[in-house]
């Protein structure tokens, strides 16, 4: 998926994976924020983020084949 792609289906609601079912990617807004990351065990006390792109908020952390989006 293209980092296009990854915003558009999370921001519509659907549940964007890196990797594994583990890693889910979130859009942030909480707290006047508006960040992109990459969580694993989202929701979880020991939740731990990256951000979805690097700095140049271009470069997307691991490869575009690696995200899907999980329908149950």
């Amino acid at each position: 998926m293209t980092l296009d792609q990854i915003k558009t289906a999370v921001d519509a609601g659907k549940t964007v994976h890196w990797a594994t079912l583990a890693y889910t990617v979130i859009h942030d807004t909480s707290r006047g924020c508006d960040q992109w990351l990459i969580a694993y065990n989202h929701g979880q006390h020991n939740a731990n983020y990256i951000g979805l792109t690097w700095a140049d908020g271009v470069t997307v952390n691991g490869a575009p084949e690696q995200f899907f989006i999980w329908e149950k």
